[in-house]
């Protein structure tokens, strides 16, 4: 008896992990990853401890510097160690490797020699912990590593990145500020690109595959992941906003400090490291952060997937300001989720899961948001913010109006240690910790807060990327087939060539048939059907996605086709 019970034991876990479905459901356990930490992915001019200022008064000793710098690159040599040393004065350039942790599941494992990416940009406002004014902002964040370990127990190769800090917000005008912060946000795009570089080089040692790239950024990194989507010309440095009014230039120079892809620039090394692979992704993730301009957003851009907290003071949901955490002081005006999903939807950019139907309860609760008018953290008539009807990819997330603005939540999914060095350090008037003053926008902290919402997160995410990048097992995303009419029903040939076929094998009959764009328009539809099965023409219709939807009795059913 004691044998039976064993085999029944084995075979029910069989079962058991069959059901799970890799990249939607953790498939590995924590013994399962390997996690190889401080990978360096590039080295480059630190603006956070180089002396700019002397930098730009006096050219000659930066060129020489630079020709120090340049020479040991590119004849693979080591760069001189004083300019690695902030506290060493003999130069004004300084250097940093710029490193990244890479988690995956163990190669002796994992059967699969071709994993997609995911690439976690952390938050910080592009300064480090404490000087942000908080105890996070970086590569190794409590966030950032439970995120990673889950996407590596998916199967995802998962990366944290660092990038280069460095700006002034405590400049005395607009100006300087927004064009630090500017100059801060181009350098980390830059960054990112030479990392997608980077691992598209050592594509075969991480067992990954470089076509399947998706982008996640957190807070500041939210910024940098929608902008590298969307920022491809030159010309769109140089909108009104982004315009300097004392020299009537764009703030970002790429004469200066390089090209959009990271590559020329008098102040830029990525040129002498240039390893030739493309900066293509497939995929971003926005948690929190904001998009900087809406004009950058065209047809064509990869998908977009947003998690935003409607009431986010610093990065604002709808159209607004950019406002420094620790000053309080406006940089830039913005547009969040609220308007840019809107467009990115009506350009079809998300056409391969835009008004899904899924059937998880966390597309229904994002969902059930849209169209509804809340409470908003500014006095009135600015008290009320519409979520908009059509912004599907967006889980706007609700959290209770704060009593004042600057304490009404951004990013909940956030904890650290409360007791750690950079969390009790003072960084505020009367004594203020960094602890103290993050606690004041989460009041509420700690891992089980933190690890709930990660866990909304990952149910959001995780059956977009997989239709977004055609993953293995992307079929089976959607509405659950377990009853005995959904069973029945089929829809084919799939993909339409020149017709498209509707039958359900069942006494009960289809009342009515409807095929809508991925967008939302009705192009074909059929009532008073009454018959088990339904011919479609596929006419003049253009290729592309469509939902079919199908009346059965009172319930609807919906299927997704591609027209060839």
């Amino acid at each position: 008896m004691k044998k039976v019970l064993l085999s029944f034991a084995v075979i029910l876990a069989s079962i058991s992990a069959n059901a799970q479905l890799r990249y939607h459901d953790e498939v590995y356990t924590d013994a399962d990853i390997n996690i190889t930490s401080d990978v360096v992915y590039g080295t480059n001019i630190d603006y956070l401890t180089s002396d700019i200022d002397s930098i730009m008064k006096d050219l000659a000793t930066a060129n020489a510097e630079l020709t120090v710098l340049v020479d040991s690159l590119t004849n693979s040599n080591p760069i001189p160690p004083e300019y690695y040393n902030p506290a060493d004065p003999s130069t004004l350039i300084k250097v940093t490797e710029i490193k990244m942790d890479i988690y995956e599941p163990d190669q002796a494992t994992d059967t699969s020699s071709s994993r997609p990416v995911i690439m976690f940009i952390h938050t910080g406002n592009f300064l480090p912990p404490p000087f942000n004014g908080s105890p996070v902002g970086t590569k190794t964040d409590s966030t950032a590593v439970e995120l990673c370990k889950q996407w590596a127990k998916r199967g995802y190769v998962a990366v944290s990145m660092d990038y280069r800090y460095g700006w002034n917000p405590l400049g005395s005008s607009l100006a300087e500020r927004r064009g630090t912060l500017l100059n801060a946000v181009y350098r980390a795009i830059q960054d990112t690109k030479h990392a997608v570089r980077f691992l598209k080089e050592n594509a075969s040692t991480y067992e990954l595959n470089p076509n399947k790239i998706v982008l996640y950024g957190q807070g500041s990194g939210g910024y940098v992941s929608l902008a590298y989507a969307t920022l491809d010309k030159v010309a769109e440095m140089s909108i009104p906003k982004f315009i300097n009014p004392l020299n009537s230039s764009s703030y970002i120079d790429p004469a200066l400090v390089g090209g959009i892809d990271g590559i020329g620039g008098q102040l830029n090394l990525y040129t002498y490291d240039n390893n030739g692979q493309n900066t293509d992704i497939s995929m971003v993730i926005n948690a929190g952060g904001s998009l900087a301009d809406t004009s950058w957003l065209e047809a064509g851009d990869v998908p977009m997937v947003s998690l935003h907290c409607v009431r986010d003071p610093f990065a604002p949901f709808d159209n607004g300001i950019v406002i420094v955490p620790t000053t309080q002081q406006n940089v830039v005006e913005v547009q969040g989720a609220n308007i840019f999903m809107a467009k990115a939807n009506a350009l079809g950019n998300n056409a391969a899961y835009y008004n899904f139907p899924f059937a998880d309860p966390y597309t229904a609760r994002a969902r059930s948001l849209y169209g509804q008018t809340v409470s908003y953290i500014y006095p009135a008539p600015d008290d009320q913010i519409t979520i908009d009807a059509n912004i599907d990819g967006v889980f706007p997330i609700m959290r209770p109006l704060g009593t004042q603005i600057l304490t009404n939540e951004a990013s909940p999914w956030e904890w650290w240690d409360p007791m750690s060095a950079v969390a009790q350090t003072v960084v505020g008037a009367g004594g203020v910790t960094a602890h103290q003053a993050a606690l004041a926008s989460n009041p509420d902290m700690s891992a089980t807060k933190g690890r709930t919402y990660i866990d909304t997160i990952q149910g959001y995410i995780h059956p977009r990327i997989m239709l977004a990048l055609q993953l293995p097992g992307y079929q089976q995303i959607g509405v659950s087939e377990n009853n005995t009419i959904e069973t029945n029903l089929s829809v084919y040939p799939n993909p339409v060539a020149s017709q498209l076929t509707v039958k359900l094998d069942a006494e009960t009959k289809i009342s009515s048939v409807q095929l809508v764009t991925i967008t939302g328009q009705v192009v074909y539809s059929q009532d008073n059907i009454d018959a088990n099965e339904v011919t479609i023409d596929r006419g003049n219709l253009s290729s592309g996605l469509y939902l079919v939807n199908i009346k059965v009795d009172d319930k609807v059913i919906t299927r997704k086709v591609s027209i060839q």
